[in-house]
């Protein structure tokens, strides 16, 4: 019964659905740039300017506490509704995983490796950006992956303010009390979630085939 139920939604609303799926999507990709912006900036400038440390950490992991959906209520009366509160809200939960690992793998690459390239003759610039951050790569990667994962999962809550994606889907099934649509909703963000890390997986052993 309920595989027929999940058969016929398909076949009366696959372009609504793919529209749903499209929107997620975008969602999830936009915040994630403007979080590996922010969240790799930050983590270069707690390790290049060690005493805001204190300051930037805490601060961005006291706004992880706060709910993704808090959030998005506590900006309406601020920028209303739409995609840019809810853009603003996945931005600010994805970017501590980001900053958190950009600033520990640029602290872990071995001093002996820094030192020979001032050995080299390489500017402290140059030490930066082709010594420092090239080795801290996996771990930014590793906290990309984590901050996908939870932006995906969050953006559900972005169709509460209207700003579309799956969370449409899973919503109108809590107000109808409708399984089909829980489940249609529900597995349809589990599988972007697995997918999106099967991706940057990909991506990480393509782009760093050195630590593989």
């Amino acid at each position: 019964m309920m595989l027929q139920q999940i058969i016929s939604y398909f076949q009366a609303n696959t372009a609504f659905f793919i529209q749903r799926t499209g929107e997620h999507i975008t969602i999830s990709l936009i915040a994630l740039a403007v979080a590996v912006i922010l969240g790799v900036s930050a983590g270069y400038i707690c390790v290049r300017y060690e005493k805001l440390q204190d300051f930037i950490v805490p601060l961005f992991q006291t706004l992880r506490i706060v709910p993704s959906l808090a959030v998005l209520f506590l900006l309406i009366p601020f920028i209303g509704v739409g995609i840019f509160p809810a853009m603003i809200a996945l931005v600010l939960l994805a970017i501590p995983p980001i900053l958190i690992n950009t600033a520990a793998g640029l602290r872990e690459v071995p001093a002996f490796m820094l030192e020979t390239a001032v050995g080299c003759g390489m500017t402290e610039r140059q030490v930066w950006y082709k010594v420092r951050l090239p080795l801290a790569m996996p771990m930014v990667f590793s906290g990309v992956q984590t901050a996908l994962v939870e932006i995906i999962a969050s953006a559900t809550l972005a169709a509460k303010i209207g700003a579309g994606g799956l969370g449409e889907i899973i919503f109108t099934g809590l107000s109808l009390n409708r399984t089909d649509l829980l489940l249609i909703g529900g597995l349809s963000v589990a599988i972007l979630s697995i997918s999106a890390r099967l991706v940057l997986g990909l991506l990480h052993r393509l782009i760093l085939p050195y630590k593989h």
